[in-house]
């Protein structure tokens, strides 16, 4: 697997995105330091009960497992790749507190001990603003940012009170120019109303809405920290977990981030797939990234849409203007808590079916010979 036209990108900023990573739960029990495997919900009362699930479907898993393990063939393309930037959105709790949120379905923990396996795979920033950070309660949330903070890992998206989850994350590229990543969460992804951050308590970015004040706060945030040269990416947890179609609010209020408010890469994510493409005015819209690992192996539901197909997503952006250079997008099969190398079969379904979705957005990708996705961009 190469890319040649990605490894000389002295003009541009590459950053590099995936959407959810669910290091906790299941795949926290084959990690080095797995933690305390007690669940709180109606389907599974031990997360070690996932990691049968999955090996029943796909074979053993010799724990404990490496941190490199988990990122598989991920980890020498990216680090081939080299980008500026590696941006996820981290979807789980990094605690040892049991204070699990009440009535909430799904809890997700990692093991702080195993925070190591996120600087393995050279993570720069997380976002944080998603309906899994305070699964273990504030106390894991101040587990959660402590942990992060020790690896030296930059958030955005959750914090101590209201100031400090609405603060960005800002990272200086040698010769290049910053990239500023803002986090913002919906209450349509499944973020309870009650974590939205305050004045006097710890919480996430929660946006109320998608109003034109909204549009106008993110707009004051931006205009108060970018300066000329600088790239802003807008992280977004928003919509539902299954199906393609993008709510037409969602498009208007992308539209709005660039053309009003300043924004020149949204990073959309819930959907548990891909979901269609846009580049909206030269600017790249992702509505929604996909999982890029989780512990869902051997659960049934939602087949035809083939969620153990994943994608890195690798954006080469022009400084200046914020403009898509190029965007290529490797599909990976997860299997056996691993990211793995996919199949022609599987990257011909994924082309022709975003190929499909994004019909209605313009974009058309095409599938390169080992492999690779690549957008189409017009002149």
């Amino acid at each position: 697997m190469t890319f040649g036209e990605l490894l000389s990108p002295q003009d541009s900023v590459t950053v590099f995105m995936a959407g959810d990573v669910m290091t906790g739960r299941g795949i926290d029990q084959v990690l080095p330091y797995p933690g305390d495997p007690r669940l709180h919900e109606p389907y599974m009362k031990d997360a070690t009960g996932y990691v049968r699930l999955a090996e029943a479907v796909n074979g053993p898993i010799q724990k404990p497992v490496q941190c490199k393990y988990i990122w598989g063939d991920a980890l020498p393309v990216l680090n081939q790749i080299a980008p500026d930037v590696r941006l996820i959105n981290l979807e789980t709790s990094i605690a040892t507190s049991n204070e699990y949120w009440p009535n909430k379905g799904i809890h997700y923990k990692m093991h702080p001990g195993n925070t190591a396996c996120l600087q393995t795979f050279g993570i720069d920033y997380v976002t944080l603003a998603n309906n899994h950070v305070l699964d273990w309660g504030y106390a894991g949330l101040t587990e959660t940012l402590a942990s992060l903070k020790d690896v030296n890992i930059k958030v955005a998206g959750a914090g101590g009170n209201q100031q400090a989850a609405e603060q960005p994350a800002i990272m200086d590229i040698a010769g290049k120019g910053r990239v500023i990543v803002f986090s913002y969460g919906l209450g349509s992804s499944g973020i309870p109303s009650k974590w939205a951050a305050q004045k006097d308590r710890p919480g996430v970015n929660l946006l109320p809405d998608l109003s034109e004040d909204s549009i106008r706060k993110i707009k004051d945030q931006i205009d108060a920290v970018k300066l000329e040269g600088d790239i802003a990416v807008a992280s977004i947890h928003w919509g539902s977990n299954w199906g393609y179609a993008v709510p037409l609010e969602h498009i208007d209020f992308a539209h709005r981030l660039i053309d009003a408010a300043g924004v020149d890469v949204i990073h959309g994510h819930s959907s548990h797939h891909a979901m269609p493409l846009e580049v909206y005015h030269g600017k790249l819209i992702i509505y929604g990234s996909g999982d890029f690992l989780n512990d869902y192996e051997g659960i049934g539901g939602h087949e035809e849409y083939r969620g153990d197909l994943v994608l890195m997503y690798v954006a080469r952006i022009e400084p200046d203007s914020g403009n898509l250079v190029q965007l290529q997008m490797i599909p990976l099969q997860l299997r056996q808590f691993r990211l793995n190398r996919i199949s022609r079969k599987d990257g011909i379904w994924l082309k022709e079916t975003l190929n499909r979705e994004g019909q209605a957005f313009g974009t058309q990708l095409q599938l390169s010979e080992d492999n690779v996705l690549n957008l189409v961009i017009g002149e």
